[in-house]
């Protein structure tokens, strides 16, 4: 993966996983599933904008925005039962917010195998992560006509 195309958002966060020894990065994961951020209540009448990521085994459903701007805020839903995928989606969420459309395009699709958990965590998880970024970047494709 290279760097040009990491947005600093991003490139910050894989850095904090990088920088710890491999049995601490599970820890921090888990911190990242407790600042999972509230979807904003307006969607609570419009459940049909939610996306499911059917790679990811627990119920995770994302929605991206697009303002008249061009920039993009990603919302996501996991289980508190699932605290890995919930950590992964807290991690797009905070690294995805607040970039422009061409940013979100831009992240390499191999992203979440970047972070240092490629043995700490099930293939099936990262797949789940993949699969959310990949839904988001789809959406925002659609969503900003780009």
């Amino acid at each position: 993966m290279t760097d040009t195309a990491l947005p600093q958002a991003l490139a910050e966060i894989r850095d904090e996983f990088l920088e710890l020894p491999e049995p601490d990065r599970l820890q921090l994961l888990l911190e990242f599933s407790n600042e999972l951020p509230d979807v904003p209540s307006e969607y609570d009448a419009h459940p049909e904008l939610r996306e499911r990521v059917v790679e990811c085994q627990s119920p995770v459903y994302i929605i991206v925005d697009v303002d008249a701007d061009g920039r993009v805020a990603m919302h996501a839903t996991a289980p508190r039962e699932a605290p890995t995928t919930r950590g992964f989606a807290s991690i797009l969420v905070q690294g995805i917010t607040g970039l422009s459309a061409d940013e979100v395009l831009g992240i390499p699709n191999d992203f979440p195998q970047s972070i240092g958990l490629t043995r700490a965590v099930s293939p099936l998880r990262l797949s789940g992560m993949t699969g959310m970024l990949m839904r988001a970047k789809r959406q925002v494709q659609a969503k900003a006509l780009v």
